[in-house]
């Protein structure tokens, strides 16, 4: 596989042109200058907060990765899983549905020596996980949060509900094909059968192959999740956190700007929920949407437009834009030293 290919460089030019269609939407009726006082204004000490949230973030990723590792008695370094992240991060940042994050993590540990299917378990549970989070919040704050719910307009809870509602499909489907694999393997054939009698694909054999050799992965999955009940409560709450350290950088955006009257619970509960919103969009990183969830949300808060958009300009600008830039680089650094085959320690392997 290249990393420069024609499907890659048109998500480059798709993401370029999203960033400045973006970027225009939000500053045109804006007084930018005024904005880049104000962030110029910022204490330096916030802005190191937020770089190192951002990177805590990645980073508590690689302990889930390390950690699953270990139980299948794969020896991989904390370096090697931080470069797992960065990677991942990077290519789920600048693909559509952050789609593109998986297939490149397996890609660079099948050329450091971990098999398809450990590698596949892991990062199955790491995204169950990733994405239950985002379910659990959303459906705390429908069920229990209503007077917040009712605060924000239709346009807003409409994407809210939507976000909720793809996330929860999303999770619903991974656990299904993890716990009945079999059944999902009689609809999946069922689908390609039906594909092939109305000419959407061939009749090729390694369509079937695929679909018999990635069930046999589910019923591994399904194996090592039922038996390790605490390993999956312990990356959990790891996600929780993980999850927690991202959402808190724009309570410290609040607090860099002189704020106080909002509690730390409720600011990062409504950045919680834009995330809800817009991590299944067929958008990179969610652009164009998040900003525009933002400024509706937080406007009442900060009580300015100029004063909301430059903290959403600083907010996103380390959740998203800066951590494009920190997970690009390191996805080249490892593109250099990941991408020789090298055998890592295995014992006992039975994945």
């Amino acid at each position: 596989m290249r990393i420069v290919n024609k499907k890659n460089i048109f998500n480059a030019f798709f993401l370029i042109a999203l960033v400045g269609i973006t970027l225009w939407a939000v500053f045109k009726d804006q007084d930018v200058g005024m904005i880049l006082r104000l962030l110029r204004g910022v204490p330096v000490g916030y802005k190191l907060i937020c770089l190192t949230l951002v990177i805590l973030f990645v980073c508590s990723e690689s302990v889930i990765i390390k950690y699953l590792f270990s139980l299948l008695k794969i020896k991989v370094s904390m370096r090697e899983c931080i470069g797992y992240s960065f990677v991942g991060f990077f290519y789920s940042c600048v693909t559509p549905s952050a789609s593109g994050g998986q297939p490149m993590q397996m890609y660079y540990m099948k050329k450091r020596g971990i098999r398809i299917a450990s590698s596949m378990i892991v990062l199955m549970v790491v995204t169950i996980e990733y994405k239950l989070v985002l379910v659990l919040v959303g459906m705390g704050v429908v069920i229990f949060g209503q007077s917040l719910m009712h605060s924000m307009s239709h346009g807003v809870r409409f994407f809210i509900y939507l976000g909720l509602g793809l996330n929860t499909i999303c999770v619903w489907a991974m656990t299904m094909l993890v716990i009945y694999p079999n059944w999902v393997k009689l609809m999946a054939e069922k689908l390609y059968l039906f594909l092939i009698k109305i000419h959407i694909i061939r009749n090729k054999k390694n369509w079937l192959d695929r679909i018999n050799n990635s069930v046999e992965i589910y019923k591994l999955a399904a194996v090592f999740m039922k038996g390790n009940g605490l390993v999956l409560f312990n990356t959990m709450m790891i996600s929780v956190l993980q999850r927690f350290f991202l959402f808190t950088v724009t309570y410290v955006v609040y607090r860099s700007m002189g704020f106080y009257g909002d509690s730390a619970v409720r600011i990062i509960i409504l950045q919680a929920v834009i995330s809800v919103a817009v991590d299944m969009l067929p958008l990179p990183g969610g652009m164009g949407i998040s900003e525009h969830l933002y400024l509706a949300i937080f406007t009442p808060i900060f009580g300015s437009d100029m004063v909301t958009t430059a903290s959403m300009a600083m907010s996103r600008g380390y959740s998203y834009y800066a951590l494009v830039v920190i997970s690009g680089i390191v996805a080249f650094i490892a593109h250099l030293t990941m991408g020789r085959n090298r055998h890592v320690s295995v014992k006992n392997d039975s994945v």
